[in-house]
């Protein structure tokens, strides 16, 4: 869409750099908001930023962040020093496999990545979002919040950590007319979903193609997302029209999860 409702909003989307976190930061720029675009790679994320509507001329910045290293991160975050509007938390998930055989250190790595390392954002960005009187917090996390996916163990468990979180946070933050929802994102066409099923496919003995059947098996809509069609629900969220909505975990998985 073209509709500039996001028009003098500043946006900062974690994982940036491809996925679904650069077809965010694509889609929030479409709609004008102004960019601060994080991942590890500065000199992939300003190719992502030059990519985006206006470049840097449009006032996109880019802020290289380890989300594993929690330890630095707030005091990188003193970079960020004008009001963020919208926040999209967004990481790459830990690897799959039985969650009998996950290692100790699996969990405390998917804890500081995906729920310590948003908190410390959150905590950085609430302060501006208070002054402006407006705050979009979004979450990328799974639809394993709602039903388990068998084989990615570590991931579930520390996902719905993330959720329970965020509806906490969002009875706090609600009466500074700031919300928090979370996105739950099927299989999308994603490098990562890739490398999860040649992972299946490697301890299954099998090809990657007959992982990939039998996943879309159980997507009624026949086909896996594409990264833009979850930045679409994130980008609805972070608008103006979402102002009621918080707390909420909106499933995008076309009609995957079996629960209401």
């Amino acid at each position: 869409m073209s509709e500039q409702n996001l028009k003098g909003h500043h946006a900062l989307v974690c994982g940036a750099s491809r996925g679904i976190g650069r077809a965010c930061a694509e889609t929030l720029a479409e709609r004008g908001a102004r960019l601060t675009l994080v991942a590890r790679k500065t000199q992939t994320l300003e190719s992502v930023r030059d990519a985006l509507p206006g470049g840097a001329g449009a006032g996109h910045v880019v802020l290289a962040l380890d989300l594993d290293d929690t330890e630095t991160l707030a005091k990188r975050l003193d970079a960020v020093v004008e009001p963020v509007h919208i926040l999209v938390n967004n990481a790459g998930g830990p690897p799959g496999g039985p969650l009998i055989d996950a290692r100790p250190d699996e969990f405390r790595q998917g804890f500081e990545r995906l729920l310590i390392a948003a908190h410390l954002i959150t905590q950085h960005v609430v302060p501006g979002m208070r002054k402006a009187g407006y705050g979009r917090i979004i979450n990328i996390i799974s639809t394993s919040v709602r039903e388990p996916i068998p084989g990615l163990g570590v991931s579930n468990t520390i996902r719905a950590a993330c959720a329970g979180w965020a509806k906490t946070l969002s009875r706090e933050l609600a009466p500074d007319a700031i919300t928090i929802n979370n996105v739950l994102p099927g299989f999308t066409a994603t490098d990562r979903l890739a490398s999860l099923f040649d992972a299946r496919a490697e301890r299954a003995g099998g090809s990657r193609e007959k992982v990939e059947k039998m996943a879309l098996a159980g997507v009624p809509a026949g086909r896996f997302a594409q990264p833009a069609e979850i930045a679409a629900a994130v980008a609805f969220l972070a608008g103006p029209d979402a102002a009621y909505i918080t707390g909420s975990s909106l499933a995008v998985d076309g009609g995957r999860l079996h629960a209401i």
